[in-house]
């Protein structure tokens, strides 16, 4: 698929995921400019290759779900914060701060890299 524009069709059999759920992303993702979505008969999704460098996994999971989950309770409560903490709070921040310090500092092209030499997979 490199070089080209492809469809939601395409990235779902690709990837082994519902078409539905894969254009729904798809499109949280163009309204979000980390990619960019082409209409007509040679459109479809594609992301420029120098943008691939400065996409971070942050920005992708900012997209689809925003900032709630580096801010989310780890047992799920309404109301958990540093002044009415769950019990697990504490241990969940380290967690959510890891989180967030991976998703910040991987990059898409780090991700493809590892892909095309073959060290990662997104379908066995």
């Amino acid at each position: 698929m490199e070089g080209r524009r492809v469809s939601p069709k395409e990235i779902a059999k690709e990837i082994d995921s519902p078409e539905a759920f894969t254009a729904k992303i798809l499109q949280a993702l163009a309204r979000n400019n980390v990619v960019n979505s082409i209409k007509g008969a040679h459109g479809g999704f594609e992301i420029n290759k120098d943008e691939i460098k400065t996409v971070k996994l942050s920005d992708i999971v900012d997209a689809i779900d925003g900032d709630n989950i580096y801010k989310g309770c780890g047992l799920g409560l309404k109301e958990c914060d540093e002044t009415k903490p769950c019990p697990m709070h504490d241990k969940f921040k380290s967690v959510r701060d890891e989180l967030r310090l991976m998703l910040e500092s991987t990059d898409l092209e780090a991700l493809a890299l590892d892909i095309k030499l073959g060290e990662t997979f997104l379908k066995r």
